[in-house]
């Protein structure tokens, strides 16, 4: 079930598409892009007005991560952990400002319900993970010829959780996971998804306004696209475009963009593609800021389009409104998918996942997929400072698809978008 143990999904973006067009693009103009003269006559006149936005970052702090790491052990007390176990990756930057990538070395974060953090690492990596950690400088390092898994045991028997409750972090994988309960078999391992999710899932003040930013910067971006599209433009093309005005922001982003019948297939194709006159295009992707993630979808047209992709749009639009006015602490997340899925339904694209043939949204921070899920069955309720994308869609097979994604927050007593809605399909970009 959707609302047991759910698992953060990461959409796999075409990273090639946006690569293959940025190499395209000749140096010098790559260059002038990130520079911010509006009279430079190598870049597209739509581009021009995007500035920097690097120096709106405001970074996480440490009392922030201190409060998050107290969270957590209020959730293990409530939940019955002595201590978790978090691996590289995500979970182990939002708790410790640590970022590390996973490999076959295991680093990892201990986790206790009373106490400090204590670090798991090579030793050869000490000096390096003395550099990253925001918080606590505890670092146990183990030897190439050392087994980490009992150096992790003996930490825990350490701290007095031998024949304790260990919560996993869902990401490790599940080979470091068995090598854990293995060298410490007394010890009952569980699901840390309580303790975890409990608390990357409610956004702070300070996650919203860098997650805002983003949002912000990504729907900036595809408008200054939209204005500098031209026929016969392939999506390589218009990834080079995304790829330029990205470069203007000063912040990391990038889209999957998807032409014509190609946009009936929600993760679009890798077939090539040509951008022709009132066709649709869909543009999904987002951009980092601090470290969170946007992601926003926009469907637009080059030149008219026919009346039913009209129609259609302003089908999906509606859905996404229907959804963002269900949304409110203390409704089922599910609720909220089935009021997007109303809508459709009734308008005749129905039923169930005939046409809208996805969940309707999923939850984003760090990590552009992550807990919670907008999705049937799903009962968890919804709290003040979740977030998640509303993208409902339309997609008519070998025809075209419609799709629009604006990310929402809950507030107190209702929901709002991080970013303006598009109006029309003559106004995407509100």
């Amino acid at each position: 079930m959707q609302d047991k143990q759910p698992t953060p999904a990461r959409r796999r973006f075409l990273r090639n598409t946006l690569i293959a067009g940025a190499a395209a693009l000749p140096m010098s103009q790559l260059a002038s892009a990130q520079g911010s003269g509006n009279s430079d006559a190598t870049v597209p006149a739509s581009m021009r007005g995007l500035k920097p936005v690097a120096a709106q970052v405001v970074p996480i702090g440490n009392d922030e991560r201190i409060a998050r790491v107290a969270k957590a052990q209020r959730l293990m007390a409530e939940h019955g952990i002595d201590a978790v176990f978090i691996g590289a990756g995500s979970s182990l930057t939002y708790f410790t400002g640590m970022r590390w990538w996973d490999s076959e070395r295991l680093t990892g974060v201990i986790l206790p319900r009373k106490g400090e953090p204590v670090y798991v690492t090579p030793e050869f990596e000490r000096v390096r993970t003395l550099e990253q950690i925001k918080l606590g400088n505890d670092v146990r390092g183990w030897q190439e010829d050392e087994d980490p898994y009992a150096l992790v045991a003996k930490v825990l028997r350490d701290m007095g959780h031998a024949t304790g409750t260990l919560g996993m972090e869902e990401a490790v994988p599940y080979f470091r996971a068995k090598g854990i309960a293995d060298a410490l078999p007394q010890a009952k391992v569980v699901p840390a998804w309580p303790v975890v999710s409990g608390c990357r899932r409610v956004k702070s003040a300070a996650e919203l306004a860098l997650m805002k930013l983003a949002n912000e910067t990504t729907l900036a971006v595809y408008e200054a696209v939209w204005k500098a599209l031209q026929p016969g433009m392939t999506e390589q093309d218009i990834s080079a475009l995304l790829a330029m005005a990205y470069a203007r922001t000063g912040l990391s982003g990038d889209a999957s963009v998807n032409i014509g019948k190609y946009t009936a297939s929600p993760h679009g194709s890798d077939k090539p593609q040509h951008l022709v006159e009132g066709t649709p295009i869909i543009f999904d992707g987002g951009c980092r800021a601090g470290g969170y993630t946007s992601d926003i979808t926009r469907t637009v047209v080059l030149g008219q389009p026919n009346d039913e992709i009209r129609k259609v749009f302003d089908i999906v639009l509606k859905a996404q409104t229907a959804a963002l006015h269900a949304a409110r602490p203390g409704v089922a997340m599910g609720d909220v998918d089935a009021a997007a899925r109303k809508v459709i339904s009734d308008a005749g694209y129905g039923p169930d996942y005939r046409y809208f043939s996805h969940r309707l949204g999923h939850g984003i921070g760090i990590d552009m997929h992550e807990w919670d899920y907008l999705v049937r069955g799903n009962k968890h309720l919804l709290e003040p400072g979740m977030t998640f994308s509303d993208e409902p869609g339309i997609y008519i097979p070998d025809r075209f698809g419609v799709r629009l994604e604006d990310i929402l927050y809950v507030t107190e007593d209702g929901a709002a978008l991080m970013t303006p809605q598009s109006k029309s399909i003559d106004q995407p970009f509100g």
